[in-house]
């Protein structure tokens, strides 16, 4: 699957400067935080803005923050190197330094970490709910390679990409 301007996930993650890459892989801890801590959706905010006012130690400050609120988040972790660990290390891994190698090898990891997640949720290796997710992370990158107006729909995107991993978690728990 391509972007909309014909570039794959990698090629998009490879040419995304620092801005785009702290949006893309906090788009995607975004989207899977539901299932580390579904009561504190609201807690990457400050992140977002940081991300909006261009990182540094907003970055830093916005991150730490966020680690101290989700701290204990996803309990004793019944599923022990399920989704819910998955999700974590995710959380665990944000840099605080506002660099492109650090950033892009989060984003590179948070983007395996979220096909993943999805794909194990999924009917099959390729179902929607991994499409739907390879989509949003397309669309995600595409936006923000706009500047900052783009992160506002990276946000939505994420927004509702929460929504829906959280409906299927939430049928799939209710069926078993």
């Amino acid at each position: 699957m391509t972007s909309s301007t014909g570039r794959s996930l990698l090629e998009l993650i490879g040419g995304a400067d620092e801005r785009g890459l702290a949006a893309a892989g906090l788009a995607c801890l975004d989207r899977c935080l539901p299932l580390l801590a579904p009561e504190r959706a609201e807690v990457l905010r400050p992140v977002w803005a940081a991300v909006a006012r261009g990182g540094g130690a907003a970055w830093a400050e916005a991150v730490a923050k966020a680690r101290v609120d989700l701290d204990g988040a996803g309990g004793a972790d019944a599923d022990a190197g399920g989704v819910v660990a998955l999700v974590r290390a995710m959380l665990d891994a944000v840099p605080a330094e506002w660099a492109e190698e650090p950033l892009r090898a989060w984003a590179e990891r948070c983007s395996t970490v979220a096909l993943t997640v999805h794909r194990l949720y999924d009917v099959n290796e390729d179902g929607p709910l991994h499409a739907g997710e390879l989509r949003r992370q397309l669309a995600v990158l595409d936006t923000v390679a706009h500047g900052p107006t783009g992160l506002r729909r990276a946000r939505e995107l994420s927004t509702e990409g929460g929504r829906v991993l959280r409906a299927v978690v939430s049928r799939r728990a209710r069926t078993a």
